[in-house]
C-alpha cells in the first residue's frame, strides 16, 4: 500500500473486558469505536463504515446487518456460542466469524462440579433457611460424589478440563465422542463409550460439551433421557436446544431421571412462568458458565488477538468458517497462497467463456496445504467474474452455488525442492492448464501455461500472446507495445517446435489499453492477446 496506511475500523457492540481492547487500541493500524448496548437498528445503520464488529450475545448479528456490513472483514465473539451470528450469511459473504473457544475453558468445569456438589449435599437449600433463621441440619443429609460414573458428552477443551477434575473427586469417567481420537481418550484416563446409548446408560451423572449445530440439537431427547438410571441426574452447561425441554420436564416429574442443573437454555432470559422454576429437583442457574473476571478477561484476549491477526494480516486460523490458516504456517505458506491465486487469475483470463470447474495439484511436504490453495486458487479464478467479494471463507460456497466443480489433490515431491502448484481450469468445456512454483526464498514463478513451458514471475501486468513461430514477431510486438510508451520488464517466448505455435509471456511495466491488444491482434503472425493483471 502506498501513502498514509489505513486504518480499520473495529466496532464494539457489548460491554468488552478493557484487558481485550487495549490490544485493539494499542495497535496503530486499528481505530476502535465502542458503542455498546444499542438497538440493533442503530447497528445496522452504521455498520458499512466498520471492517470488524466484536461483541458478545448481546448482539443479533442478523442477515440483514451482515448484508449491511458492506465493508466487514471479521466478527468477533468473545465467548465460546454464535448462536446470535447468522453463520451461514457471513460465509456467503466473506465475512470471516471468529470465536474465543478457550478463554471460558475452566470457568465452566468449575461451575459444573460447584452446582453438582452444592445439589448432592444442599447447599443451597441448607443457606436458603439459614438466612430465614432455620437449623435444617437432620433433614439435609446429602450423597457424595466419589464413586459415581460421570459420563461426559464432548470431550473437547471443557469436557477434558471437566475429566480432569472428576479425577480428584474419586469418580469413574467416561465419555462419548466420535470426532476425538483415541489417544485424547488415554491421555485423559477416560473410558470410551462407542455409542451415546452405551454412554447414556452407564451414567450417574451425565453432563453435555458440545457445541449446538444441527446434528446436536436436540440430541438428548425422550428416547434418550428414557435410557439413563432413574437416580441419575443431566448437567447441561454447553448451549441450550440440545436437550429438548419438554421430554426433560417429563422425565423430572414422572421420575425417570433424579436430577438435572441447567445453565442454559433455548430460550434466554428463561421466562419467569417456566416449569422449571417450580421442579424442586432442578438446578438453575441464569448462564452464567463464563461468568468469571478470570473468564472474560481471557475470552476478550483471545477474540480481540484473533480480531487483530485477521485485519492485519490475514489470519484466519481462529475463523469458524474458513479453512483455518494463521500463525507462523501463514507467513510460510502465504508465498504459495499468493502464487494460487494469481494462477487461477491467469487461468481464467485465458480462457473466453465462464468458469466451470477447477482442479489443483499440490506437489510438497506441506501437511494439508492443498484444501487452503485450492480456495485461493478459486479466489483468484472467480474475482473479476462474480459481482460479490470473494475470499478463502466464502471461495467454496461461491463456486458451489454457481455449479463450479472443484476438487484438489496433493502429491509428495520425489525429491527435495520447491513446491509446485497446477491448476486446470474448465470453461465452457474448454480446459487449461497452469502451473507455478516457489523456488528461493518464497519467490513464486509461472512455469506453465498450457502446452508452454514458461518462466516468469507473476507481478504487475502480463500479456499472453498466441503467435506463429516465424522470424521478426518478437520485434514487430515489441514495436507496438513500446510506441504506447508502455515498459516490457520481461519477454518470455516458449514455442512446441520450429517454426509451428508458440506462447509468449511479456510482462509490462503498466496496464494496457484494449486498442494496443487489438493492434497486436492485428498482427498476422499473432493469434490472440489477452491482458491479466497479477496484483
Amino acid at each position: 500500500m502506498t501513502g498514509e496506511q489505513r486504518r480499520f475500523r473495529v466496532l464494539v457492540t457489548d460491554e468488552i473486558n478493557p484487558d481485550g481492547l487495549d490490544l485493539l487500541h494499542q495497535t496503530p493500524e486499528i481505530e476502535v469505536i465502542e458503542k455498546p448496548t444499542r438497538p440493533l437498528a442503530e447497528v445496522i445503520q452504521e455498520i458499512a463504515s466498520y471492517d470488524a464488529m466484536i461483541g458478545r450475545s448481546a448482539t443479533r448479528v442478523s442477515a440483514e446487518l451482515l448484508e449491511a456490513g458492506t465493508n466487514l472483514k471479521v466478527i468477533g465473539r468473545a465467548g465460546v456460542g454464535v448462536d446470535n451470528v447468522d453463520l451461514d450469511k457471513a460465509t456467503e459473504l466473506g465475512i470471516a466469524v471468529i470465536n474465543a473457544p478457550g478463554g471460558n475453558t475452566v470457568a465452566v468445569a468449575e461451575l459444573v462440579f460447584g452446582v453438582v456438589i452444592s445439589y448432592l449435599r444442599h447447599i443451597h437449600v441448607a443457606v436458603s433457611e439459614m438466612r430465614e433463621g432455620g437449623w435444617p441440619r437432620s433433614k439435609l443429609g446429602g450423597t457424595e460424589l466419589r464413586s459415581r460414573n460421570l459420563v461426559i458428552i464432548g470431550l473437547g477443551r471443557i469436557g477434558g478440563e471437566v475429566a480432569r477434575r472428576a479425577r480428584a473427586f474419586g469418580l469413574r469417567i467416561g465419555a462419548y465422542d466420535p470426532y476425538v481420537s483415541a489417544n485424547r481418550f488415554e491421555e485423559l484416563h477416560v473410558e470410551r463409550y462407542e455409542t451415546l446409548d452405551e454412554a447414556l446408560q452407564a451414567a450417574d451423572i451425565v453432563t453435555l460439551h458440545v457445541p449446538l449445530t444441527n446434528e446436536t440439537s436436540g440430541m438428548i431427547g425422550r428416547r434418550e433421557l428414557g435410557l439413563l438410571k432413574a437416580s441419575s441426574m443431566v448437567l447441561n452447561y454447553a448451549r441450550g436446544g440440545i436437550i429438548d425441554d419438554d421430554a426433560l420436564l417429563d422425565a423430572l416429574r414422572n421420575g425417570s431421571v433424579g436430577a438435572a442443573a441447567l445453565d442454559v437454555f433455548a430460550s434466554e432470559p428463561l421466562a419467569k412462568d417456566h416449569p422449571f422454576r417450580q421442579l424442586p429437583n432442578v438446578m438453575l442457574t441464569p448462564h452464567l458458565g463464563a461468568s468469571t473476571v478470570e473468564a472474560q478477561r481471557n475470552v476478550a484476549l483471545e477474540a480481540c488477538a484473533a480480531v487483530r491477526d485477521a485485519l492485519l494480516t490475514g489470519d484466519l486460523s481462529a475463523a469458524l468458517n474458513a479453512v483455518g490458516v494463521g500463525g507462523p504456517e501463514l507467513g510460510e505458506m502465504r508465498p504459495l497462497l499468493q502464487l494460487a491465486e494469481k494462477l487461477g487469475r491467469l487461468g481464467q483470463a485465458l480462457l473466453p467463456s465462464g468458469l466451470s470447474g477447477l482442479e489443483l495439484r499440490y506437489t510438497g511436504s506441506r501437511a494439508e496445504a492443498a484444501r487452503p490453495l485450492l480456495l485461493a486458487a478459486l479466489q483468484g479464478a472467480m474475482e473479476n467474474v462474480v459481482d460479490q467479494r470473494v475470499n478463502l471463507v466464502n471461495a467454496q460456497h461461491v463456486a458451489d452455488s454457481r455449479g463450479i466443480e472443484t476438487a484438489w489433490t496433493q502429491v509428495k515431491p520425489k525429491k527435495q525442492g520447491g513446491e509446485e502448484i497446477e491448476i486446470l481450469i474448465d470453461a465452457g468445456g474448454r480446459a487449461l492448464r497452469v502451473g507455478g512454483t516457489i523456488i528461493g526464498d518464497g519467490y513464486g514463478l509461472i512455469t506453465r501455461i498450457g502446452a508452454y513451458r514458461v518462466d516468469v514471475a507473476p507481478r504487475g501486468t502480463l500479456i499472453v500472446l498466441r503467435n506463429r513461430d516465424v522470424p521478426g514477431v518478437i520485434g514487430r510486438v515489441g514495436t507496438i507495445i513500446g510506441a504506447a510508451e508502455v515498459n516490457i520488464a520481461e519477454y518470455h517466448q516458449a514455442r512446441l517446435q520450429a517454426g509451428g505455435e508458440a506462447l509468449a509471456a511479456i510482462q509490462v511495466d503498466s496496464s494496457v489499453t484494449t486498442e494496443l491488444l487489438e493492434q497486436l491482434c492485428a498482427l498476422p503472425e499473432v493469434l490472440d492477446a489477452r491482458q491479466v493483471r497479477m496484483e
